[in-house]
């Protein structure tokens, strides 16, 4: 047998070792670097769901603005009104903004103030939000039924049958022209509502 070196393993022994340990280090190291990666990832994915979700509640607070800027002007000024859909060659599509027959110059910009029918713009949203208002027409107020279908009896104690009618409208409106806000949220919101 021969004697051992000072400090090591015999010659005999070092002759087998291959690098087993740096190959083991290196596989952890990889696994290590992967699942950094896969955390920053999904701490970037979320980053972007936060802030699309931040975009469309704005987008979501523009419109209802507009929504409510064309309720408060539609009674006191009637050129904000954009075609009469009960006409008989009228057609409306559900999507005014869509429409290639809407007529020009009567989508309307929610102006900038304090007065009836203005709100102040956010510095974070994309653009001032817009509105369609259309006259849907003369319809039955159901709110004002005089009694008849109410009961059974209805009709023998003197009940008319009839309801007085109520111009309806239906106003369209979106947070923001989508030619102008680019790549960021655009809500839409639809709402019929009487005259008063």
């Amino acid at each position: 047998m021969r004697p051992f070196r000072r400090g090591g393993y015999p010659p005999w022994r070092r002759a087998g070792q291959r690098g087993a340990a740096l190959v083991v280090a290196l596989i952890l190291l990889v696994v290590i670097t992967l699942v950094g990666l896969a955390a920053v990832r999904g701490t970037i994915m979320q980053q972007k769901m936060a802030n699309n979700l931040y975009d469309r509640q704005v987008a979501f607070q523009g419109a209802e603005a507009a929504m409510r800027a064309a309720a408060a002007v539609i009674a006191t000024n009637p050129g904000v009104i954009a075609r009469n859909c009960q006409a008989a060659s009228v057609v409306c599509l559900s999507n005014p903004f869509t429409d290639p027959n809407f007529p020009t110059g009567k989508i309307q910009t929610v102006a900038t103030g304090t007065g009836v029918g203005q709100f102040t713009t956010s510095s974070v949203a994309a653009s001032p939000p817009q509105y369609v208002v259309e006259n849907m027409g003369n319809w039955v107020d159901t709110t004002s039924s005089t009694g008849f279908n109410q009961s059974a009896n209805s009709q023998n104690y003197g009940a008319q049958g009839t309801s007085t009618t109520a111009v309806y409208y239906r106003i369209t409106a979106r947070s923001g022209d989508p030619a102008v806000v680019g790549d960021r949220a655009v809500v839409m919101l639809q709402a019929m509502i009487k005259q008063r």
